[in-house]
């Protein structure tokens, strides 16, 4: 049953870490090693085309702190993400799978106060997407028909 819910994927190599943001972060595009290491450059960062490739195609497992800090350059997220065992998986893919409810009008509005530059802290977005699983939920218990 696909009710349009993403369940958070299993990202526990590098290699699949990589794969998602690639897929989420230039959806339905195929971006080649050459193409992400101009990005990383045009962000401050430096990471061979050849590298990046190497992690794709899962040469590369366990590469420096400066090459992580590149790849969070690149997709725009923490670079700490892509460490092994990462705090911070969840709380990417809890903003991406809210980002994505907000393209697709689920998500209409939202108002914060005290935010800093980083935005929503990832605590509440996981929060907000709580509320939504938890309306979709009584949406469907109720027939869903109903607007919430």
């Amino acid at each position: 049953m696909d009710n349009g819910e993403e369940r958070a994927p299993e990202l526990r190599t590098l290699r699949q870490k990589v794969e998602y943001m690639v897929e989420k972060t230039f959806p339905g595009r195929k971006i080649s090693g050459r193409v992400f290491a101009d990005l990383v450059k045009e962000r401050g960062g430096s990471l061979s085309h050849s590298y990046f490739s190497n992690i794709l195609a899962g040469k590369v497992t366990q590469p420096s702190e400066e090459i992580l800090k590149a790849l969070g350059l690149g997709f725009g997220v923490d670079w700490r993400f892509f460490k092994e065992e990462s705090e911070v998986v969840d709380d990417v893919v809890a903003g991406l799978q809210f980002l994505a409810k907000r393209r697709t009008g689920e998500i209409s509005g939202l108002a914060g106060r005290g935010l800093d530059e980083d935005g929503l802290p990832p605590e509440l977005l996981q929060f907000a997407l709580a509320l939504l699983r938890d309306a979709e939920d009584r949406g469907s218990a109720a027939g869903g028909g109903q607007r919430g």
